[in-house]
């Protein structure tokens, strides 16, 4: 048995994940302005340093990419765990338990060591800050630094869209698994909203005039 409420909540789960895909969309506009910009500043400062200087900033960017996606990776799956955690009470089993715990003491350890390597590439970016320093302008200068913050900050903001619509995803399939088959087989006109999988197929769903 379903209600019009389940309609309500499988619609609303859909116009949000649209609102996703569209701010998926616009910061992928984002991430392509700020590598152009980056592919610019990159030009100058191999015409403008040495060899040597400029494949410290070569590299700098390089682990830049590397080193952050590594904290946002450990950093979900260590949030996974400690979920996991969260929802055990004294009936159980207590090794499972100790399975978790052990995941847990594991992907602390490898969090922070991502974070020393993080700290390490903190040192090397003020180190070829300051060799930029004696090249650039003011106004190149001021590019190469927005380069390098929106780089890190769209890597992070990425990460943080890609959960919701996976989530979001996640909670539609279970609302449409709630449905009874013959209410999905038997409709002929697709909703007009629109649900984005995982995978950037298109999940439709009936419209909402059935009567329940």
């Amino acid at each position: 048995m379903f209600s019009y409420l389940q309609v309500e909540l499988i619609a609303n789960r859909i116009r949000k994940l649209e609102i996703l895909k569209g701010a998926k969309d616009s910061l992928i506009v984002d991430i392509k302005v700020n590598n152009s910009l980056g592919e610019q500043v990159e030009a100058l400062i191999e015409q403008l340093c040495k060899p040597n200087e400029f494949d410290k900033y070569k590299m700098f960017i390089g682990d830049l990419d590397k080193v952050v996606n590594l904290l946002l990776s450990l950093s979900g799956r260590l949030a996974k765990v400690e979920n996991v955690l969260s929802t055990f009470g004294e009936d159980t089993n207590a090794e499972e338990r100790n399975t978790w715990n052990e995941k847990k003491k594991q992907l602390c350890g490898q969090h922070e060591d991502a974070r020393e390597l993080k700290e390490n590439l903190d040192r090397r970016e003020k180190l070829v800050t300051d060799i930029l320093g004696n090249y650039l302008t003011r106004d190149q200068f001021q590019d190469y630094q927005h380069f390098v913050k929106m780089k890190s900050a769209l890597l992070i903001e990425q990460r943080e869209v890609d959960d919701k619509i996976k989530l979001g995803q996640e909670q539609l399939d279970c609302l449409l698994e709630s449905l009874p088959r013959d209410f999905m087989d038997n409709r002929k006109v697709p909703l007009k909203e629109e649900g984005v999988s995982s995978s950037g197929n298109v999940k439709m769903l009936p419209p909402l005039t059935t009567s329940l």
